[in-house]
């Protein structure tokens, strides 16, 4: 078997990249003695660190240490899979394209991730250790999410294009990313669509049902987990807080002043709605565009090593994103929703909770990442067309439609929490993002932003940092 996009991730000389690992390791380890430092104490239970490609992430566990007996690691279903098995610690509670690839190699395929139930592009079709048949999860992380037209469905869908044969117009196949299963306190919303997301139920409540319907569903369990398994999922997740805390060139990212790493984002204040200013803050408290402060003392740091460049770098990111004018426009849920074919925003618009990055209440979007013209040939492509207007979608995944059955919902998903994007690499929903650069490209190009390659560099370096 060949596998050329797992070769690709070591490069033309493995002994180098074996190196950088290690120096990464190494790094790990002394950011987390850092962190334990910064925590006073000597020998800290509660914090992990693990290196990724831009440097060190770690999670911090506010419950002052790590229960591994909690039922998220516990097989609950019928085909090996635990909790963890799609959300991995080292991998920013979530999985990365690289390290599902790791898994194929080290097991030949037989890892639980693995199973042809929704780990497959099809699983009438697929046959164990066969790289083609697993090749979304393999090269992109995704997951396949089976979805049925809503019996309420303002709209028909034609399959137009199908490279797995697994969708029809009454059920289709749509293939995301697992969401991080930390940080989940600034949460607006549960799953990309919303759909574990209930009138009238608590964010709390919401999780609880989350880690029953995955039980189910992902672990294919004969039965649902009692109630107190539920909750102690959703209590152990709810514990965890995860960002980065060293960077490869800036170093440590909580020195000289500044506030990255966990345990400051874990002391970070918010509540639904804080410094929302579309969705109405229900504190009445203005909104602010200054999303992100956390490197705020690096404003004035001078340019006397290669290091400090790099922090001054990610500064100017902050400040990018804090403050870039851009032309919002054509984006659904948001120009639609408030009549304004232009709104001049910035980053912070739909990205508002403070040193999170997300929105603080519930903002399903379509930005274009599901459009037709962006589509490659490794995605299915469905025609919805309006029963009542006759007007006609095309997208590669009509997202939250799929819930509510309404047209105004199509092909609109949730931002995610901006912390830790280090550590999880593809990105957005489906993947098509495969660096921090590749998302800055999207945005400078999807709103006509003319972005330097200074600004672009400094913006991903920023994002690297989170």
């Amino acid at each position: 078997m060949k596998f050329p996009e797992i070769r690709s991730l070591a490069g033309p000389n493995p002994r180098q990249v074996t190196n950088r690992n290690r120096a990464l390791q190494i790094a790990a380890v002394l950011a987390g003695f850092m962190l334990a430092g910064l925590n006073g104490q000597a020998q800290n239970k509660s914090i992990i660190s693990a290196p990724n490609p831009n440097g060190v992430s770690a999670t911090f566990s506010s419950t002052g240490s790590f229960d591994f007996n909690n039922p998220f690691f516990k097989n609950l279903g019928t085909n090996g899979r635990t909790c963890v098995t799609c959300h991995q610690p080292s991998e920013g509670w979530g999985v990365s394209a690289a390290g599902v690839q790791k898994r194929f190699r080290t097991s030949n395929g037989t890892d639980p991730i693995f199973r042809a139930v929704d780990g497959a592009n099809c699983p009438t079709n697929a046959t164990p250790g066969d790289a083609k048949a697993f090749s979304q999860l393999l090269n992109k992380g995704l997951i396949r999410i089976d979805r049925p037209l809503p019996a309420n469905a303002e709209f028909t869908i034609e399959v137009t294009e199908d490279p797995y044969n697994c969708s029809t117009p009454t059920d289709i196949s749509v293939y995301r990313r697992p969401l991080p299963s930390t940080n989940l306190r600034f949460l607006s919303a549960v799953m990309w669509d919303g759909r574990e997301t209930a009138a009238g139920k608590s964010i709390a409540d919401d999780l609880v049902q989350q880690a029953i319907d995955a039980t189910l569903g992902h672990a294919q369990a004969a039965a649902p987990p009692d109630a107190a398994t539920a909750q102690a999922i959703r209590d152990f997740e709810s514990a965890l807080y995860t960002a980065q805390v060293m960077d490869r060139k800036a170093g440590i990212l909580t020195t000289d002043g500044a506030n990255g790493g966990p345990i400051a984002l874990s002391q970070q204040a918010f509540f639904l709605g804080i410094n929302d200013a579309l969705g109405g803050n229900p504190t009445g408290a203005a909104f602010t565009p200054t999303i992100f402060d956390l490197f705020d003392k690096w404003a004035a740091v001078p340019h006397n090593s290669d290091a400090n460049s790099a922090r001054a770098a990610i500064k100017r990111g902050e400040q990018l994103f804090n403050t870039l004018v851009i032309p919002i426009s054509g984006v659904r849920g948001l120009n639609d929703a408030l009549g304004q074919p232009v709104i001049m925003g910035t980053c912070g618009t739909c990205h508002n909770s403070p040193n999170v990055g997300d929105h603080s209440v519930s903002l399903p979007l379509d930005i274009g990442v599901t459009d037709a013209s962006r589509r490659t040939s490794d995605q299915p492509l469905f025609t919805l067309i309006n029963t009542t207007t006759g007007e006609v979608i095309q997208t590669t995944d009509p997202g939250r439609a799929m819930v509510t059955g309404k047209w105004k919902d199509v092909a609109r998903f949730k931002g995610p929490i901006l912390r830790g994007l280090s550590a999880r690499a593809p990105y957005f929903h489906n993947g098509s993002a495969a660096t921090l650069n590749d998302v800055v490209d999207f945005y400078d190009k999807r709103f006509n932003l003319n972005l330097s390659g200074d600004q672009k560099n400094d913006l991903a370096a920023f994002l690297g940092s989170l």
